[in-house]
């Protein structure tokens, strides 16, 4: 197995270079440079890994992480073969991502989609009327909160409703950053506690504890943190300054003038949003969510054709759902409104993917990453210290990794048997996967997270970072009842002993 140190190195290289590119091209980082340091990490962790003659196959990565072994070969050995073992895991790792690039991919198509029908001027439109700027960013969190409370899943919050608030915010004159920050805080709640969630399920999985229980157990980091950030959103509301209001009419009169504005538009959303309610997979209820939208923009929204310069509404439809809107009206304010979407729109967002699970891969089959968490595994000797290594590692393994769902399931495999041993409760250890695994996820521009976040709401993760505030002060919290000793479950280990039976 390699040593601690050599595992670090690529991290270490990975890190400088991201805080390199950063530096140099500020929010445009994740346009093209950070992709750039992604591959030549993760080909710097293969160069180290294939010099010391640590390799692995799919097949022994995968005994490993149950196991908490590696697989050695020492010199001499056959190059070619160790990076087609490498390879292999780097393969293995971008197939367990590619359910999240086709989502990616049709949320573009279905937010192009969903101008070009009314749906979301509509809502912007809506939204002007009813919301006031000073309570807007607590209003966001909160709708947030409760859309994915009820769909279970923060991409389909973001995608659909968060794409609405982010045009709403934009038309207040309200910064952008922190309408971001609110969805993402939101979305992120309802994600975390709903049941419907799958990475509430996960956790409570890899854990052996109740779903149910579960959620109980983490409403005591989760429901300080969103009280918390509803506070400072309103502060944030009252003490900032929106568009007059005479610029907000001229906004409202030019979107009526585009689209047919009405109630009915909503049948689409309440659809889509009732199929991800009953658990109808991610793809087809989007799909189906991006053909209802064409179907109303096909009846409904013939008149914005003369503004798209558009001869045919069929060729409208399938240009927003691929490269998104291009409406050019005198009102600038609005074109930068509903010029967005389009599957051409999350490209970037996926080569960023694409890069980060290169290095993920090959750390992962050089067994880096395992060797990493060992070292901490062996240096812990408090309940605190336990706890804390969890989430530590969760952030960890969203840095490195760049896949929430890894992070949980990594993360809950290495640290279970420690919480057994311990006599630590099931529960403590299945509300820190998700107080890091899932919260952090979204604060790192590589993590697929962090991406879709940053390309569906149009806001770099290092500008929104800051105001997502539900997701940084939930780990902080966790970390405070690590060190004081308070709401640790019950300090047996009776949720594991049922959960193998």
């Amino acid at each position: 197995m390699p040593s601690l140190w050599l595992s670090l190195l690529p991290v270490i290289f990975l890190i400088s270079g991201l805080l390199s590119v950063v530096w140099v091209a500020g929010e445009d980082a994740t346009a093209g440079p950070s992709q750039v340091v992604l591959i030549l990490s993760g080909f710097f962790a293969a160069l180290l890994s294939l010099g010391h003659g640590f390799y692995r196959s799919r097949s022994e990565r995968s005994q490993s992480v149950g196991a908490g072994s590696s697989i050695s070969h020492p010199h001499p050995f056959s190059l070619n073969d160790g990076w087609k073992k490498l390879e292999s895991s780097v393969l293995s790792t971008i197939t367990e991502v590619l359910p999240a690039i086709l989502i990616l991919l049709l949320i573009g198509a279905l937010i192009g989609v969903w101008i070009l029908s009314g749906i979301v001027p509509a809502l912007i439109v809506w939204g002007i009327a009813l919301l006031n700027p000073a309570i807007f960013f607590f209003t966001a969190c909160l709708l947030a909160a409760l859309v994915s409370l009820v769909t279970g899943s923060s991409w389909s919050t973001a995608g659909t409703v968060g794409v609405a608030l982010v045009g709403v915010g934009q038309a207040l004159g309200l910064d952008p950053a922190m309408t971001a920050g609110a969805v993402v805080s939101g979305a992120y709640f309802g994600d975390k506690m709903s049941p419907f969630s799958e990475t509430t399920n996960l956790a409570a999985s890899m854990a052996g504890v109740d779903l149910f229980a579960h959620i109980r157990n983490m409403i005591f980091t989760t429901a300080p943190a969103l009280l918390i950030s509803l506070i400072i959103f309103l502060g944030l509301g009252y003490s900032g300054e929106g568009t007059a209001p005479g610029d907000l009419r001229e906004t409202v009169e030019s979107l009526n003038q585009v689209f047919w504005i009405h109630p009915a538009l909503l049948l689409v959303p309440a659809v889509t949003f009732f199929m991800i309610y009953k658990k109808v997979p991610a793809i087809p209820a989007i799909l189906t969510g991006t053909i209802l939208g064409a179907v109303f923009a096909a009846l409904f929204q013939q008149s914005a054709l003369f503004w798209l310069k558009q001869e045919g509404m069929v060729a409208a439809i399938l240009e927003a759902a691929s490269n998104g809107l291009n409406f050019r009206t005198d009102n600038e304010a609005v074109n930068s409104l509903i010029n967005r979407g389009g599957m051409s729109s999350m490209l970037s967002t996926i080569w960023l993917i694409l890069s980060a699970m290169f290095f993920a891969g090959i750390m992962e089959g050089a067994g880096m990453i395992q060797s990493i968490a060992q070292s901490v595994l062996s240096r812990i000797k408090s309940v605190g210290g336990l706890v804390t290594g969890t989430i530590l590692g969760g952030v960890f393994a969203n840095v490195v990794t760049s896949e929430q769902y890894l992070s949980i399931v990594v993360n809950g495999r290495f640290f279970r048997e420690a919480y057994q041993k311990r006599n630590v409760s099931a529960l403590t250890l299945s509300r820190s996967l998700e107080d890091s695994g899932t919260l952090t996820s979204a604060l790192v521009p590589w993590n697929t997270c962090g991406a879709f976040m940053a390309a569906t709401l149009q806001t770099p993760v290092i500008l929104y970072a800051p105001f997502a505030f539900l997701n940084w002060i939930t780990p902080l919290i966790a970390l405070f009842y690590a060190w004081s000793g308070r709401f640790l479950g019950d300090g047996n280990t009776k949720d594991f002993e049922q959960s193998d039976t």
